[in-house]
């Protein structure tokens, strides 16, 4: 059995992990935080997981070497801690946003702070295991793609390399905006109605484009859900244009190898991949422009943040990239 303690146990994701974690066939839970709910029970927090344990405040001197850690605290807050963890031998993966761009200059601007770790800035691998299974099984710190990102990079993956331009039209959940309520995520506020926000400003951007290799244009959308998000991508392509069942083909043969994502014949919804770690892609082209669309169907809560992390761990440890998540 391996050690995987979970800090920020108290949020979305991290109550949502913790109960994968303690369902998992070889990761054992460890110390389970939340700062402004610590000596509360998580059952009381999160009561849909059952999970009768205690939130605590982190301990730094109860994690081991050997033992894995995930993070999951909002952005600028983890970078310090995840560089702790590291110092004792722990192995981390942050479900945040610190170590997710791969150049400190980004931080700043898109972030609002200076990293400051540059040397693990450079060694986190992105988390994504449709796109680095390999290097993730033998990393120390392991940066858990966004939400939106992860849904956006994978209905546009298999076409890297030949992206010319890319827009995308991604809607999530309310769940996507975190706990700490605000007016934007008022019930009256949200309910009836779908509202773009943070235009051509969403923090989310550069991730997207780093890792698809140019910019992107990326416009998000709250729509009156819990959970589910689904990224609609509309791409032109350099080089000799595929025709549909090309296009068709090509997803399937790229995906062939990664349990979790299903490639189908028509554009997919919420419903489908709610309260699982599946992604749902379908593919079409447009014969009058030439665009390819394509969309990508997940749980911002599972495949966008807990799940992925049980993933990438269990790629870590060395267990099957499924287990605990079937």
């Amino acid at each position: 059995m391996s050690t995987v303690h979970v800090l920020g146990a108290s949020g979305f994701a991290g109550a949502q992990l913790a109960s994968l974690i303690e369902r998992h066939p070889h990761f054992a839970l460890g110390q389970t935080t939340g700062r402004s709910d610590a000596g509360q029970s998580l059952a009381t927090v999160a009561p849909e997981y059952r999970l009768d344990r205690t939130l605590t405040v982190y301990d730094p001197t109860g994690v081991s070497a050997g033992d894995f850690a995930c993070v999951c605290y909002p952005h600028a807050e983890s970078v310090e801690v995840v560089a702790e963890l590291a110092s004792r031998g722990a192995r981390v993966v942050d479900l945040g946003a610190d170590y997710r761009l791969r150049d400190p200059s980004l931080y700043p601007r898109w972030y609002g702070f200076e990293h400051g770790h540059d040397d693990l800035l450079a060694e986190a691998v992105y988390g994504l295991p449709e796109a680095y299974r390999d290097e993730i099984r033998s990393a120390r710190i392991v940066a858990n793609p966004g939400c939106y990102p992860t849904a956006a990079i994978i209905a546009l993956l298999p076409l890297k390399g030949q992206l010319a331009s890319v827009v995308i039209d991604a809607k999530s959940g309310v769940s996507g905006a975190g706990k700490t309520p605000s007016a934007a995520v008022h019930y009256s506020m949200v309910t009836d109605s779908i509202q773009p926000y943070k235009v051509l400003a969403h923090r989310h951007t550069p991730e997207i484009g780093q890792e698809l290799g140019l910019p992107v244009v990326f416009t998000p959308h709250l729509v009156p859900a819990d959970r589910g998000e689904l990224a609609s991508c509309y791409a032109t392509l350099s080089g000799a244009r595929p025709g549909p069942d090309e296009l068709h083909a090509r997803y399937v043969a790229f995906y062939e190898s990664h349990p979790f994502v299903e490639v189908v014949d028509s554009p997919p919804g919420f419903r489908a991949v709610q309260r699982t770690n599946f992604a749902q892609v379908c593919a079409m082209i447009d014969d009058e422009t030439g665009t390819v669309v394509t969309f990508c169907a997940i749980d911002n809560l599972v495949k966008g943040a807990s799940g992925q992390a049980v993933q990438n761990l269990n790629l870590m440890a060395g267990r099957p990239e499924t287990e605990g998540l079937a």
